[in-house]
């Protein structure tokens, strides 16, 4: 079984349990991203979460935005890097670039 057919597992369980989540989909890298194209990363409305769209390095903040996503509905793409005036904050300094597509599951 692949990681990502575990993480799809995890959401179809929560949304079985009633659970608000969020889907985050790694759909663009540059450079050393730490996860390949087609990573996921599942949050619940409560903060919890199962997967990796970075390996730590941008989580927090796909976390932060999966919140707003889940109470608006409206999904977005989010891009991370080390040309981004987020890329310290977040911790990609790596040298990678990525773009996250992230979208509520209902």
């Amino acid at each position: 079984m692949s990681e990502t057919t575990d993480i799809l597992r995890v959401a179809e369980r929560w949304v079985g349990e009633g659970r608000r989540l969020a889907l985050a989909t790694v759909i663009e890298t540059w450079g050393s991203a730490p996860r390949p194209v087609g990573s996921h990363l599942v949050i619940d409305a409560d903060g919890g979460f199962e997967g990796s769209v970075s390996g730590g390095c941008v989580e927090g903040a796909v976390i932060a935005e999966a919140m707003e996503v889940i109470e608006s509905g409206a999904a977005r793409v989010l891009e991370f890097g080390v040309a981004d005036e987020t890329a310290w904050r977040v911790g990609l300094s790596c040298g990678g670039r990525i773009r996250v597509y992230l979208e509520r599951v209902a």
